[in-house]
């Protein structure tokens, strides 16, 4: 398997899996929000049966579920397993290409879109363990298609498909979010019309030496609008911060995670949150996630 591709300016190389030659650029630092080798629990964040929000006892756990953590795990939404499982597949496939075939999709210094890790912006950033291919899908007219792989053959078909049914749920979850706060169900649903930005981030963890130091994702929250993750099938790694400590998000096989940004929480006048979250490391496993970033046109 592949290993990390470092954001160097003007060129890349993959970074050999030795805990000895670690780059300390990786290496995170103290900080309020705790430390990397804490050993956080496992609580499951709400579950909520997308096929059951007519009933007003789901819709109200609905609501709880955002206004208290922000996110929650979808089931009942309509998107077959096989499918979800095919999506996790092109992405992996892509990742085990050799370098110089994903370099094809290489981004350029400093642009977020393409193929790469860290955007650096400082020498002092400390850098997560991750790649990434981030694509524009819609509008379609902000497609980069000269970004978009070509290997395997059947990616850019599976990705628009998958869009166009996570964009089917989110309506289906922005009505019940407005009628969950007693508000008309076009509220949300109105702002994200022809012209929403549907960004899809495929996200590589490969395993990492020193998992006691270095995270795959730093804390943050997103500025999207909501945030709809389909995690690995098998690799834990997501973390949310909620009454001031971590816990350990569990993988559902074929759920998917949504998770409000800071515009929706905007939106709410923060009576909806958007939950601070990071991604921790596996010392023998890679992970592969697949998130998709919706924001308001």
């Amino acid at each position: 398997m592949a290993g990390l591709v470092l954001p160097l300016e003007g060129a890349s190389h993959e970074v050999p899996i030795h805990r000895d030659n670690l780059p300390e650029q990786f290496f995170v630092k103290e900080s309020a929000f705790g430390s990397v080798d804490s050993s956080p629990p496992l609580i499951p964040i709400p579950v909520i049966d997308l096929s059951l929000l007519s009933s007003e006892s789901e819709l109200e756990k609905l609501r709880s579920a955002l206004t208290s953590w922000g996110c929650f795990q979808a089931i009942g939404h309509g998107i077959s397993s096989s499918f979800l499982d095919k999506v996790r597949e092109v992405g992996k496939e892509f990742f085990s290409l050799p370098l110089e075939e994903k370099q094809k999709c290489f981004r350029a210094a400093r642009d977020g879109e393409g193929f790469g890790s860290d955007v650096v912006v400082s020498k002092e950033q400390v850098l997560g363990w991750c790649n990434r291919l981030n694509l524009m899908v819609f509008p379609e007219d902000g497609r980069r298609l000269n970004l978009w792989p070509e290997n395997p053959n059947d990616f850019g078909e599976t990705l628009i498909e998958y869009t166009k049914k996570i964009r089917s749920v989110m309506d289906v979850v922005f009505e019940a979010t407005a009628r969950s706060l007693k508000l008309e169900e076009d509220v949300f649903l109105k702002h994200f019309g022809e012209k929403t930005a549907m960004v899809a981030r495929f996200n590589f963890y490969p395993p990492c030496p020193r998992t006691d130091k270095v995270l795959g994702l730093k804390p943050h929250s997103d500025k999207s609008g909501v945030t709809v993750l389909l995690q690995d099938k098998e690799v834990e790694g997501l973390q949310v911060f909620k009454d001031n400590q971590w816990s350990r998000v569990p993988t559902i096989p074929h759920a998917l995670v949504v998770n409000l940004g800071d515009q929706m929480e905007i939106m709410t006048n923060g009576v909806m949150k958007s939950p601070l979250h990071r991604v921790t490391t596996n010392a023998e496993k890679m992970r592969v996630s697949v998130a998709m970033l919706i924001e308001p046109s």
